[in-house]
């Protein structure tokens, strides 16, 4: 089993708006998260991190529950989403969908991650990184859930 973080502003979508029903993670469109959700299996574990939210942070946990494939607001030009390049025929831009698990009983907030031993080479905490989709390794995941407690 891989982990993952799946990062979206709370007034956009929410962990919230995520416990009412399953999701497809679409609109992405940088090339590295692309090719992250192509590596993602059914059953994969996911944080669920809150950005630009007072104070930005990890909330809750989700799963990966249909693996990637075509993201349909490529093809729509009326999506904000939309790129011409991509066809039906050969489609750049993919989703997966996820499922809510559990939500914490508090913010994991970004301040506490930065200060934790054993989540220095975290993605997430790297400067300048904005891909709303990351790896998370086992070992950052148990911290995590750790410093978390139990939902």
């Amino acid at each position: 089993m891989a982990y993952w973080l799946f990062k979206s502003e709370p007034g956009v979508f929410s962990l919230s708006d995520l416990k009412a029903a399953p999701t497809d993670w679409s609109g992405v469109r940088n090339y590295q998260a692309r090719n992250f959700m192509l590596t993602m299996q059914l059953g994969d574990g996911g944080f669920f991190y809150h950005s630009n939210s007072n104070p930005p942070g990890i909330v809750g946990t989700v799963e990966v529950v249909r693996t990637a494939y075509p993201d349909p607001t490529a093809l729509d030009p009326k999506s904000p989403y939309y790129d011409p390049r991509s066809t039906l025929e050969k489609p750049i831009w993919q989703m997966v969908d996820i499922a809510f698990r559990s939500a914490f009983a508090e913010i994991v907030a970004l301040d506490r991650l930065r200060a934790t031993a054993g989540l220095e080479q975290m993605l997430l905490l790297r400067r300048g990184n904005r891909l709303s989709v990351m790896p998370v390794s086992a070992a950052e995941w148990r911290i995590i859930l750790n410093l978390a407690g139990p939902s």
